[in-house]
């Protein structure tokens, strides 16, 4: 910025001969113009192939007196982006050849020696036109030097000052014709212009009338351009804005000088409306810089997130549909955002795009593979489904239906399926299952009669066990509950309906003897074995020798307990016998539950002993 105002401020001193103070500078030059204006002019390069920019290198060649700069920075750097992609692409078909990485050499690319060959060409281009130009700022400067040489002899002779007015003019705009000069020279050639037109102005014997004239005529010209620059101030677009104060600048160095006593106020007028639209341009572009900023952290957060999620860990497809939603999301949000700063902004497009490349590489060799695994799990199906409905009509129930729970244990074994298909195949697998255990079923129907026996039976037992004579014995009273124990379990089946509900009440009933008379089974089973260790507690042996059957005893309760808990998912519970089968099943494990704590108080009373 400092350059900017220098050169902005030095070109407002070398084009203007009034004798006005030179102030500090009042314009600044923004870079980022240029740089806005060179994105959008080079953007049309990002989608070419190296051929087509190659070809676009070689036409901008050709044309003259055009600054191409911009457009061979950003062909060379399309070019080598598409190049890096090619030489990664054959490193890795080099490496899954079976070769090591360091034997690889790139093959040559025809393209790549043309565009180097054109770039060297731009390069002696640029070379001969800053040649030339050192060379025309350095003519410029003689001819400059000599203009104020003959300025310097017009004031040298005082006594010819009026006649010499438009000698003295002429040499004002040939000086003004001339082009730039050094930037080193610059300043002081300036000076020295200054110095010399202020002292003819101080010469000059003109005439009051045409001299009050042209001041008049010079002021009422820079009074118009404090106006326009005045105006300015209320321009909504402020790069346009600070473009035309520009010119109005350019205009200010053409006007003349004005009477003496205005120069400091018409100049202070000028300089203050300058200040309003350049401190708004700098504004302008601070605030740019701050939402680049804050575009690039929003950027960089992007492809944290994006590079954060392990593609490693998703191994089914909610998971990668949810990281699908997960990337198109971002991407989303990407497309919300500005531009960051120039200089990260293709770098953080570039590495936001490879994290979502290598995503939707992976997601694809997922799907792929599933999609494999899928087609060998669907047909394992299909042939259990085949055997399914190969054994539906046998009426070898005991082998069949094991066959049948065996086939079933095996599909829940198998992975999983597409989710149309393998509905279908499940649907024809159960229906073969169901059609076997019903006609199981109705084989068994005739021993309905017998359940009914059985349950007017069990009912009467249950009705003795109520009116148990309370003047027996309790040693008798202990031995009836056990024998009508047994024979309520000698019984065969009852009809399922009232399975439960006479078990219950059998249940209900013996608890209550045992509450009424007080004889608690488990409790006098405990006493027996406490009675039982305590007679061999001073044997260590014969206490080892009871724990370790009891202890096996434990594990076989165990495992028992376990293959009851596993069956239960074998058994189909929307047929109509499945229910009744489960509900027993769940019994038995209770049961064994239990023997399980009698256990561990037998074996932690025998632990005590030891």
């Amino acid at each position: 910025m400092e350059s900017c105002e220098k050169s902005v401020s030095e070109g407002i001193q070398k084009e203007d001969v009034t004798l006005e103070p030179i102030g500090q500078p009042i314009v600044e030059k923004n870079d980022d113009v240029a740089e806005n204006a060179a994105e959008r002019q080079v953007s049309k390069y990002a989608k070419m192939t190296k051929e087509e920019l190659v070809v676009s290198l070689s036409g901008l060649l050709d044309q003259q007196d055009v600054d191409i700069k911009d457009d061979v920075t950003a062909i060379k750097h399309h070019f080598y982006n598409i190049r890096k992609a090619e030489l990664e692409e054959e490193k890795k078909s080099f490496v899954e050849r079976g070769n090591e990485l360091a034997a690889f050499a790139p093959m040559p690319d025809a393209q790549e020696e043309q565009l180097k060959v054109l770039l060297q060409k731009y390069k002696d281009i640029r070379a001969a036109q800053q040649e030339a130009l050192e060379a025309q700022l350095q003519e410029n400067l003689s001819k400059k030097q000599a203009i104020i040489a003959e300025l310097e002899s017009i004031v040298a002779d005082p006594d010819n000052i009026n006649k010499q007015y438009q000698k003295f003019q002429q040499l004002q705009s040939d000086f003004k014709e001339v082009g730039n000069v050094p930037p080193t020279d610059d300043k002081q050639l300036w000076k020295a212009y200054q110095l010399v037109t202020e002292n003819f102005y101080d010469l000059w014997k003109m005439n009051k009338e045409l001299r009050d004239y042209d001041f008049k005529k010079n002021l009422e010209a820079k009074e118009a351009l404090c106006e326009e620059a005045e105006a300015l101030a209320a321009e909504k677009d402020v790069i346009s804005a600070f473009n035309k104060l520009q010119r109005l600048h350019e205009k200010w160095r053409e006007v003349g000088p004005v009477v003496k006593d205005l120069r400091e106020s018409i100049w202070g007028r000028f300089k203050d409306a300058s200040t309003v639209v350049n401190k708004r341009h700098q504004a302008f572009f601070e605030e740019k810089k701050a939402k680049e900023k804050e575009n690039e952290e929003a950027k960089v957060a992007i492809c944290q997130e994006a590079e954060s999620i392990e593609l490693p860990t998703l191994t089914s497809f909610q998971q990668w549909d949810e990281a699908t939603k997960q990337i198109i999301a971002l991407q989303e949000r990407w497309k919300t955002l500005g531009y960051a700063a120039k200089k990260v902004n293709n770098e953080l497009f570039a590495r936001f795009r490879k994290s979502c490349d290598e995503f939707f590489a992976q997601k694809a060799v997922f799907f792929k593979n599933r999609k494999d695994e899928f087609a060998v799990n669907l047909a394992k199906k299909h042939e259990l489904c085949e055997k399914a409905e190969s054994l539906k009509d046998s009426t070898d129930w005991k082998t069949t239906a094991d066959a049948l729970i065996e086939l079933q244990k095996e599909w829940k074994k198998i992975g999983p399926v597409p989710k149309k298909s393998g509905d279908a195949v499940w649907k024809k697998f159960i229906e073969a299952c169901d059609y076997f255990f019903e006609n199981k079923n109705k084989n068994v129907r005739n021993v309905h009669q017998e359940e009914r026996a059985n349950l007017e039976k069990k009912r009467v037992l249950v009705e003795k066990l109520k009116n148990i004579d309370e003047a027996m014995p309790k040693a008798d009273i202990r031995n009836l509950l056990k024998d009508m124990s047994a024979e309520f379990k000698g019984i065969g089946h009852v009809p399922f309906k009232e399975r439960d509900k006479i078990y219950n009440e059998y249940k209900t009933a013996l608890n209550a003897a045992y509450d009424k008379f007080d004889l608690d089974g488990k409790k006098m089973r405990m006493n027996n074995f406490v009675s039982n260790v305590s007679e061999i507690s001073n044997d260590k042996n014969k206490l080892f020798k009871e724990r370790e059957r009891l202890v096996r005893l434990y594990e076989q309760k165990k495992n028992e307990v376990k293959t009851f808990e596993n069956n239960l998912g074998f058994f189909n519970v929307t047929s109509k016998t499945g229910g009744a089968v489960l509900k027993e099943m769940e019994n038995r494990i209770a049961r064994a539950k239990k023997d399980l704590e009698t256990l561990e108080e037998q074996i932690g009373l025998i632990d005590e002993k030891l």
